[in-house]
């Protein structure tokens, strides 16, 4: 046996892995620039942009964005004074590289025959293959960071210390979302996750034909995942390591030429990532969705393909939707949306998930104290979710007659909440009021001057 025909990839000679590899590489990258002419198009339709939907061809937005990375390719490439040189060089390389490489083990397709060998349509799978995507995640967020640190600029710096808090916030809370998953799958490899959706739902002991997909039947989990990902590819409204508003552009602001296009390559080709991984562990990858289930010859083979990249496209537009429609968050939001509610919900949920699916293992439901100590705790979770808070008490005992004053410290402030501004008529009066003296003041030091 050929050494490069192991466990490894299976069972496909090493020619059928370099054609898979290949393609891989040359669908990603077509792929890209398609998906920067699509949020162009679709961002211009949405807010009403004469420029990029004046274009007469669909031949001539795709051409401007090949042209834009030519430019990239052509543009002068330099690299500061006092920069890290090898780990500056390094960065984009690692972002680079962990963008395409979660992409080995996201099934396209189903079993189908290549060149008269039977193979399925992806490059390799293992029975840890979603740990093997989050780790490949982690390590283009270290791209990041060592970009920000490596750059010897004040923006750089803490455009990389905001993606590293941001990948410990959500990656948590990303982790905790996919556990359910496994639960339910029992595997973590994800043909076999794929697989375990397009089992029929069953209500009782009816068959209802609709795939089980998990995004129905995890639906918390599918929500936070949704959230997490576009926090994990610092995306609009979660852009804040490149917050160009605030940090001229965050991490990236030392970097131009092929450099800087690796970034740019990667963020577009980590966005297709996170919705892959979406697709295929929510949204029964690439199987047909009902109606279409029901007919074999629009579920196999070649046709999974179609059904995959429609799926991701569409979670593309939601990417897309979101950067169109909301602004970016302030920094504080985005840290307390991560630490106090999305990571709180997911282990609540995930307790939950771990109790039903024990219960149905050891046939629980069929004891009535287990029934009551469920319904107890559910009626405690939801009233602690009406029940006022302790912040909440402290805004009510605040003083709303005292007007805040957001001078008194030295530096303008924004009040917080339950405080109140003076009214403008106030102080307008008061200004005026100090502002009298003065000048009488000056008035008769400069009448006695004069005199």
């Amino acid at each position: 046996m050929n050494p490069l025909e192991n466990a490894v990839f299976g069972a496909d000679p090493w020619w059928i892995v370099l054609i898979k590899v290949v393609l891989l590489f040359v669908i990603l990258l077509v792929w890209t620039i398609f998906n920067v002419w699509y949020e162009r198009r679709l961002v211009a339709k949405m807010q009403h942009r004469l420029g990029p939907i004046m274009n007469p061809t669909w031949a001539g937005g795709l051409g401007q964005a090949m042209a834009d990375g030519a430019k990239l390719l052509l543009k002068e490439d330099f690299r500061p004074e006092g920069t890290d040189r090898i780990v500056y060089n390094l960065a984009p390389v690692l972002t680079g590289v962990a963008a395409f490489t979660s992409w080995s083990v996201i099934p396209f397709g189903g079993q189908v025959t290549m060149f008269g060998h039977v193979t399925h349509l992806q490059l390799t799978d293992l029975p840890v293959a979603v740990l093997f995507i989050l780790a490949s995640a982690s390590i283009g967020i270290y791209g990041i960071v060592l970009a920000g640190w490596a750059s010897n600029s004040t923006y750089s710096l803490l455009g990389g210390l905001r993606s590293s808090a941001q990948m410990i916030s959500y990656e948590v809370a990303m982790g905790l979302s996919l556990v359910a998953v496994f639960l339910f799958a029992g595997s973590m490899s994800t043909s076999q996750i794929v697989e375990a959706q397009a089992a029929p739902l069953m209500l009782g002991n009816v068959n209802t034909h609709l795939p089980g997909w998990y995004a129905l039947l995890l639906f918390p989990s599918f929500i936070i995942y949704a959230i997490a990902m576009v926090g994990e590819t610092n995306r609009a409204p979660f852009d804040l390591p490149e917050a160009e508003s605030e940090l001229v552009s965050g991490y990236i602001t030392e970097y131009s030429g092929f450099r800087y296009a690796l970034y740019f390559l990667a963020e577009y080709i980590n966005m297709a990532t996170v919705s892959a991984v979406a697709t295929t562990l929510f949204l029964g990858g690439y199987h047909a969705p009902w109606p279409f289930n029901l007919i074999h010859a629009l579920d196999n083979g070649w046709i999974g393909i179609l059904w995959f990249v429609i799926k991701v496209q569409l979670l593309v537009s939601f990417f897309v939707w979101l950067r169109g429609t909301l602004p970016r968050f302030r920094y504080d939001q985005f840290m307390d949306l991560g630490w106090r509610w999305l990571i709180p919900i997911s282990l609540v949920w995930l307790l939950l998930v771990a109790t039903l699916k024990s219960a149905q293992s050891f046939h629980w439901f069929r004891s009535p104290i287990f029934l009551g100590v469920l319904g107890v705790i559910v009626v405690v979770l939801v009233a602690s979710l009406f029940l006022p808070s302790k912040e909440d008490e402290e805004i009510d005992e605040l003083d709303e007659d005292e007007p805040f004053d957001a001078f008194a410290g030295g530096y303008p402030v924004p009040p917080m909440p339950g405080q109140r501004l003076p009214e403008m008529a106030a102080v307008v009066r008061s200004t005026a009021g100090q502002a009298a003296p003065e000048t009488s003041e000056t008035s008769l030091d400069e009448t006695g001057a004069d005199s």
